[in-house]
């Protein structure tokens, strides 16, 4: 369910070329149609994008298929990334400090999403209604022009998201140091965990 049809890679591709920013894509082929499994690399990648995208993006960009996901948004150069904002990606972004721009797909990614832009001011939107009906394939286009709109919108150097990202991810690694929140509720999870089991070997080891 994690990938896009041919005519909508085309649309992709269109706005990364158009925005003229720096880029590197994952992009995998879904299942064949009406079966169900995983994405998988494509054998060549001339066969679903433009002709002549590669040649035309060659300095700006990189197309690629699986990638290390934490190893790239970790890295100083990213900028933001284009997300489906499943809940790992969104920690993953917030720790590293990556601002993102919501293209949620399917189950509780819409949420996720809405949460992102709208509560937290944490993301901007690509397409926070997408739909993709599982059981046909068939899936809602978003126009070349949406897409650059919102890539464009992400990389604003001095936006309120960028800022509100940088802040969120410093809170969000004092919250797993000694005395922070996430460390506390931790700590205290445990030992409320080893005393239950204290407890019931202690009944165990009653006398009948």
């Amino acid at each position: 369910m994690g990938s896009f049809g041919g005519d909508q890679v085309k649309e992709i591709a269109s706005a990364l070329q158009h925005s003229e920013h720096r880029f590197l894509w994952s992009l995998r082929q879904p299942p064949p149609e009406g079966q169900v499994g995983s994405p998988t690399d494509y054998a060549n990648l001339t066969d679903v994008l433009p002709e002549g995208f590669i040649d035309r993006t060659i300095k700006i960009g990189k197309v690629i298929g699986w990638a290390p996901q934490i190893s790239i948004l970790a890295h100083k150069a990213i900028g933001g990334f284009v997300s489906h904002c499943g809940w790992n990606s969104v920690l993953e972004s917030v720790w590293f400090g990556v601002p993102i721009a919501a293209w949620p797909m399917y189950a509780e990614q819409q949420f996720n999403a809405f949460e992102m832009v709208m509560e937290l001011e944490l993301a901007v939107e690509i397409k926070l209604d997408y739909k993709k009906d599982i059981s046909s394939d068939s899936a809602t286009i978003v126009s070349a022009k949406d897409i650059e709109k919102g890539i464009k919108k992400l990389m604003e150097g001095d936006s309120e998201v960028r800022k509100r990202m940088a802040e969120m991810s410093a809170k969000s690694r004092k919250a797993v140091m000694e005395g922070g929140s996430s460390f506390s509720s931790l700590g205290c999870f445990i030992d409320d965990v080893m005393d239950n089991i204290g407890s019931k070997e202690a009944k165990e080891s009653l006398p009948n």
